[in-house]
């Protein structure tokens, strides 16, 4: 297929296992821009974690954060839409995984801040004005609603962590993890992903999914893989996205989305039968 537009994930997809990104995925990235196909960057990643991908990637439009709670425009460096949790779902949210998860560690992403409890050791820089407290004076009022819950256990894979989650809250709130390497379960208001956000934004620009070629790695990004007309997961995903894939490329090591951007550009089908085990039905 011919997209009409591009969606990827950003860790451990685009980006190397350092967080860098080569040169021939950048050089992709502005050829796919080029041509006048947009792309969407959509991420776990809080909005303030993509301040400078713009100058890194050559990409200035719009991405969707915080697993499509945010949706940032890189250019103006500013808040597009956001989609938070309302108040009592994030509040009923704590309260049936907290007895489950004693040993659990808490934290809240808004669209303008973060904060966390004590216990809750952050793994990448926080801003200045970080608030620290417990789960229950976070969230009650006037604090600003959260975009995404989070809560990393010390036990727990990140797997099992998630299959508790889902089977405690079941459709009270969305949840994933992005990250075979944390526990780290991510919760956002019920019906809200990387594909929601997705969606509205081709909606807007009257692109329908089967439009849409996107990439992934992790449970987080299986939505937005279901959601688009063509979903490739790189050679290092979670084996659930690489079963629910249209097509596995090369790993994000071995500038996996860069290959099939190349393929697209020169106009040769996608290898749907030839490099995938096919979408689950």
């Amino acid at each position: 297929m011919i997209p009409r537009l591009v969606a990827t994930d950003l860790d451990g997809t685009l980006l190397r296992s350092d967080g860098t990104i080569d040169d021939r995925t950048r050089r992709a990235l502005i050829a796919i821009e080029a041509a006048g196909l947009p792309l969407v960057i959509c991420t776990a990643r809080p909005a303030r974690w993509l301040r400078g991908l713009a100058d890194e990637t050559g990409h200035r439009g719009v991405a969707v954060c915080a697993n499509g709670g945010v949706v940032w425009d890189l250019h103006t460096e500013s808040v597009v839409q956001e989609f938070p949790l309302r108040a009592e779902v994030a509040v009923e949210v704590v309260a049936r995984l907290r007895p489950a998860l004693p040993h659990g560690a808490w934290a809240v992403e808004r669209a303008g801040g973060f904060a966390h409890e004590p216990a809750y050791a952050p793994r990448w820089p926080v801003p200045d004005d970080t608030e620290i407290a417990a789960i229950d004076v976070l969230l009650a009022p006037p604090a600003a609603p959260a975009v995404k819950l989070m809560v990393r256990h010390p036990e727990l894979s990140a797997d099992d962590l998630l299959a508790q989650a889902r089977a405690l809250l079941g459709d009270l709130a969305e949840v994933s993890h992005s990250s075979t390497n944390d526990a780290l379960l991510e919760i956002s208001a019920p019906g809200v992903s990387k594909a929601s956000a997705l969606a509205g934004l081709c909606a807007r620009r009257g692109i329908g999914p089967e439009d849409v070629v996107a990439f992934g790695d992790m449970p987080n990004d299986l939505p937005m893989l279901r959601w688009a007309g063509y979903g490739i997961a790189v050679a290092n995903a979670h084996p659930d996205v690489i079963a629910a894939a249209d097509e596995v490329t090369a790993s994000n090591d071995e500038a996996g989305v860069a290959a099939v951007l190349e393929r697209l550009l020169d106009g040769r089908p996608a290898r749907r039968e030839a490099e995938s085990p096919g979408r689950a039905q």
